[in-house]
């Protein structure tokens, strides 16, 4: 069984390069949030979490192979950021779906939690203004691509790193 197997050089590489592409993703998202002008959806804001938590997963299993940690907890820490990224594959190809309109999204996909300038007016009249983006509707396309398909292929990619770093020799 590959828990079994000593972890090493291989996995604190692998675990390094997870953290610093799931960051980099996630940073790109942000990144077009904040500087882009771009308002996430429900569905944009899900994608999120599987990077949330597996960045410092992937900095906790870089730093248990470091120091020479039990090789069950160094693989099983890249093995659960396989699992978060095949998970933050499936929002990404469900998201896209959405968008493309080959299956119905959530009914609650205009709710949003990001904080609204209501420029000194009250929360109601600002709502007034302001139309929460729809899960169904990509905000941008790049080479054909929403950014849900291109988390969703980011995603697969990240996943494959770390099924392949869990179960490589040292």
């Amino acid at each position: 069984m590959f828990l079994t197997r000593p972890a090493g050089r291989t996995q604190t590489l692998t675990a390094l390069l997870l953290a610093l592409g799931m960051a980099a993703v996630v940073g790109t998202a942000l990144g077009f949030q904040h500087i882009g002008g771009y308002i996430p959806c429900k569905l944009c804001y899900e994608q999120r979490t599987p990077y949330y938590v597996g960045v410092p997963l992937m900095l906790l299993a870089a730093a248990s192979s470091r120091s020479g940690g039990p090789a069950w907890l160094t693989r099983g820490l890249l093995f659960a950021g396989g699992l978060l990224m095949t998970y933050g594959l499936y929002l990404g190809v469900y998201h896209s779906g959405v968008e493309w309109a080959w299956w119905p999204g959530p009914t609650d996909c205009g709710d949003v939690g990001a904080s609204v300038d209501t420029g000194g007016q009250g929360v109601l009249d600002a709502l007034d203004r302001f139309v929460p983006p729809s899960c169904d509707k990509a905000a941008l396309r790049v080479l054909g691509l929403s950014m849900a398909g291109w988390n969703a292929i980011a995603s697969l990619a990240l996943a494959a790193i770390a099924y392949r770093g869990a179960i490589a020799r040292p």
